[in-house]
C-alpha cells in the first residue's frame, strides 16, 4: 500500500514537472497533479486494460507503438474529467502521454 501511495506521489511530481516544462499543459498545483495521477491511473487500470486487450492485434502489428495512442486517449479523457488540468491540443497530449508513460514505467521499476 505504501508503494502505491509513493508511486502516485512520484507520478504526481512527474506530471507537475511535465506541466511546468511542456508548453500547452496546465496544472493548477501539485495537489492537482496528484489528482491527475490518481484519475489517470484508475482510467488506465480499467478502461486502459480493456482497450489494450481489444487493440492487441494493433499493438502486435505496430510493435507496441499503438500503446502510446491508447495512453494519449486515456490522458485526453483525464483532461476532460478534471477542471484544473488542461492540455491545449492533441499533439501536446501525445507528447505528454509519452512522457507520463515513461515516468510511470520508471516509477513501476522503483516501486
Amino acid at each position: 500500500m505504501i508503494d502505491l501511495i509513493l508511486h502516485m506521489l512520484g507520478l504526481g511530481a512527474a506530471i507537475f514537472f511535465i506541466a511546468r516544462s511542456l508548453p500547452g499543459v496546465h496544472v493548477e498545483s501539485y495537489g492537482t497533479a496528484v489528482m491527475v495521477a490518481i484519475v489517470y491511473g484508475l482510467i488506465n487500470v480499467t478502461l486502459g486494460t480493456l482497450l489494450k486487450l481489444i487493440g492487441l492485434p494493433f499493438v502486435i502489428i505496430t510493435l507496441g507503438v499503438f500503446l502510446v495512442i491508447i495512453n494519449t486517449f486515456l490522458l485526453w479523457l483525464t483532461d476532460e474529467m478534471l477542471d484544473d488540468f488542461e492540455i491545449e491540443d492533441i499533439g501536446t497530449t501525445f507528447v505528454a502521454a509519452l512522457l507520463i508513460t515513461m515516468a510511470d514505467t520508471l516509477l513501476a521499476w522503483i516501486f
